[in-house]
């Protein structure tokens, strides 16, 4: 996974009817885009994550279409 400031990711929830929960990147601490990265999540905290396979990465202006 390569991340950069601003991207998005998504954590899939643990358990049948868990809901997701989703941060945004705002510190790259890896080398080139890989991980530790920083993220603040929706609820205002933030935490040093390492992705594994439950996790989504929308990168940053992704789901704008071109015009």
């Amino acid at each position: 996974m390569k991340a950069k400031v601003g991207d998005r990711l998504r954590f899939l929830g643990h358990q049948v009817g868990a809901p997701d929960h989703f941060g945004r990147v705002v510190e790259v601490m890896g080398k080139e885009g890989d991980p530790p990265y920083l993220v603040e999540f929706d609820d205002g905290h933030r935490a040093e994550v390492f992705p594994g396979t439950d996790c989504e990465l929308e990168h940053a202006g992704a789901h704008h279409s071109a015009a």
